[in-house]
C-alpha cells in the first residue's frame, strides 16, 4: 500500500494534464475545442502506447536484476533503455508529424474541428521525446521501489501545465494552439528533471565495476518484455482509433460527448493500471529474490486495492456523472451531456471486472509471462472492437459503449485463470 498510493497520486496528476486541457478547452474556447482535443486523443494514446511498453520493459527488468542485486546490470539496463527510447523518440517524432493529417482524414473527423485537432495533434507530437524520457524515468525510480521521487516532478509539471493552461486560452485566447503548447512546455521541464534525478540515483549505486552504457544483450532482454506490451497498447490504441472512427460518424457533438466522458473513464483505467504496476514490479523484485509467496501476497493485497478504487469510480461516475461531465462543457451542450452520460454508466458498471483483469495481468507481466499477458489482452481488444462494429447498426451509439463490457468480462475471466493455473511461477515452468 505504501509503494502503490505514490503511483496512485501520480496517475490523479498525470490525468490532470488530458482532464485539463479539454476542461479549459470545452469551458473557454468552445465546444468545438473540446471535440477537436478529443478527437486527437485515441491518436496520442498510440504513442502513449510506446512510452508505456518501454516503460514496462525496463521497470520489469530492473526491478528483477535489482531483486537480484546485480547492480552492474542493472545500471547498464537503465542507460540502454534511455539511449533506445531516445533514438525512438525522434524516430516517431518525424514519422507522426508527417502521418499527423492523413490519419485525422483517414478517421473521418469533422471539417469543423479538422484544422485545431491537427495543431494540437502536431504540437503533442513535437514533445514526444519529452514524453519518452519521462516515463522510462519513472519506471527505473518505480523499479527500484522508490514511487515518490517521480510524484514530485508530477505534481509540480502537472500545476505547471494548469497555470499555463488558463494564461495560453483564457488571457492569450489561443484557443486549442494553447492547449497544447501548455502540455509541451510543462512536459518538457519535467521530463529533464527526471532525467537528472535518475542519472544521480544511479551514480549513487556502487558497482564492482563500470557499467557498460549500452548492451545488445541488454536491449534484446528488455526488449522480450516491452515488444509484446507495446503491441498490446499500440492495439488497443489503434481498437481505441477504430472506434474513434465510428465515434465521429455521429457528429461533432457527439465526439465531445465521447471525449469528456473517455477522458474521464481513461481516469478510473489508468488508476488501475498503476495499481497493476506497482504488482508487476513487486513480482519481478520477489521473483528474482525467489520468494514465489510474496508474489501470491503481492497480488491479493494488489486485487483488495483495485476493487476499493474501481468502486469509488463507479460510484462517482453511475451517481454523479452529469455533474462530472458539466466541468468540461457548459450546460448549453445537452445533446453531449447526455451522450457521455450514457457512456459512464454502461462502462463503469462493469469496473470490477477490469479491476481483476489487471491485477492478474500484473503479475503475468512481473513475471515475464507475456504471451498469456498477450492473449487477454487481444482477446478483450478483438472483442471490444468487432461488437461496436456489429453493436453500432440495432442499437446506434450506445451499441459501441456496449462492448466495453464484454471484453472485460470474458478477458478478466482468462487473466485469472492464468493466474490460479501458476503459468507465472518459474518453479512450476520448469517441473
Amino acid at each position: 500500500l505504501l509503494f502503490t498510493l505514490p503511483m496512485l497520486l501520480s496517475v490523479a496528476f498525470q490525468q490532470l494534464y488530458n482532464i485539463a486541457d479539454s476542461v479549459i478547452a470545452g469551458k473557454f474556447a468552445g465546444e468545438d475545442a473540446l471535440a477537436a482535443v478529443g478527437a486527437s486523443y485515441p491518436v496520442t494514446m498510440i504513442f502513449m502506447a510506446v512510452a508505456f511498453g518501454m516503460n514496462i520493459g525496463i521497470s520489469v527488468v530492473i526491478s528483477q536484476l535489482f531483486g537480484a542485486k546485480d547492480f552492474k546490470e542493472m545500471k547498464t539496463a537503465a542507460y540502454t533503455g534511455f539511449i533506445s527510447v531516445a533514438v525512438l523518440g525522434v524516430v516517431l517524432t518525424v514519422v507522426g508529424t508527417v502521418l499527423c493529417e492523413p490519419i485525422l482524414r483517414m478517421l473521418g473527423t469533422p471539417e469543423n474541428i479538422m484544422e485545431d485537432t491537427a495543431l494540437y495533434l502536431a504540437i503533442y507530437i513535437w514533445g514526444l521525446l519529452f514524453l519518452f524520457i519521462y516515463n522510462i524515468s519513472s519506471g527505473v525510480f518505480t523499479s527500484l521501489g522508490d514511487s515518490k521521487t517521480p510524484l514530485w516532478f508530477l505534481i509540480a509539471s502537472s500545476v505547471g501545465n494548469i497555470v499555463l493552461d488558463a494564461v495560453f486560452v483564457i488571457i492569450f485566447h489561443w484557443g486549442v494552439g494553447g492547449v497544447a503548447w501548455a502540455t509541451f512546455l510543462a512536459q518538457g521541464v519535467a521530463s529533464a528533471c527526471a532525467f537528472w534525478a535518475v542519472l544521480r540515483r544511479l551514480k549513487s549505486v556502487e558497482t564492482k565495476e563500470k557499467p557498460a552504457l549500452f548492451s545488445g544483450a541488454m536491449l534484446r532482454r528488455i526488449s522480450i518484455v516491452a515488444i509484446p506490451s507495446i503491441l498490446q497498447q499500440s492495439f488497443v490504441s489503434v481498437g481505441n482509433l477504430c472506434i474513434q472512427g465510428l465515434v465521429n460518424g455521429f457528429g461533432s457533438s457527439a465526439i465531445a460527448g465521447y471525449s469528456a466522458g473517455v477522458k474521464l473513464n481513461t481516469f478510473a483505467i489508468t488508476s488501475l493500471t498503476a495499481l497493476s504496476n506497482s504488482v508487476s514490479s513487486f513480482t519481478g523484485q520477489n521473483i528474482g529474490a525467489g520468494k514465489m509467496e510474496r508474489v501470491r501476497s503481492g497480488f491479493k493485497a494488489g486485487l483488495v486495492m483495485s476493487v476499493a478504487v474501481a468502486l469509488v469510480f463507479m460510484g462517482a461516475y453511475v451517481f454523479r456523472g452529469e455533474n462530472l461531465l458539466l466541468l468540461f462543457m457548459n450546460s448549453t451542450s445537452a445533446e453531449a451531456i447526455e451522450i457521455g452520460k450514457k457512456f459512464l454508466l454502461i462502462v463503469s458498471l462493469c469496473y470490477l471486472f477490469l479491476a481483476l483483469k489487471l491485477a492478474a495481468d500484473g503479475v503475468l507481466r512481473g513475471a515475464g509471462a507475456m504471451v498469456y499477458f498477450m492473449i487477454t489482452t487481444f482477446l478483450d481488444l478483438i472483442l471490444r472492437v468487432v461488437l461496436a462494429f456489429i453493436l453500432v447498426h440495432p442499437f446506434g451509439i450506445t451499441g459501441i459503449w456496449l462492448s466495453w463490457p464484454f471484453g472485460w468480462v470474458i478477458s478478466s475471466t482468462l487473466s485469472l485463470a492464468f493466474y490460479l493455473f501458476g503459468v507465472w511461477n518459474p518453479l512450476k515452468k520448469k517441473a
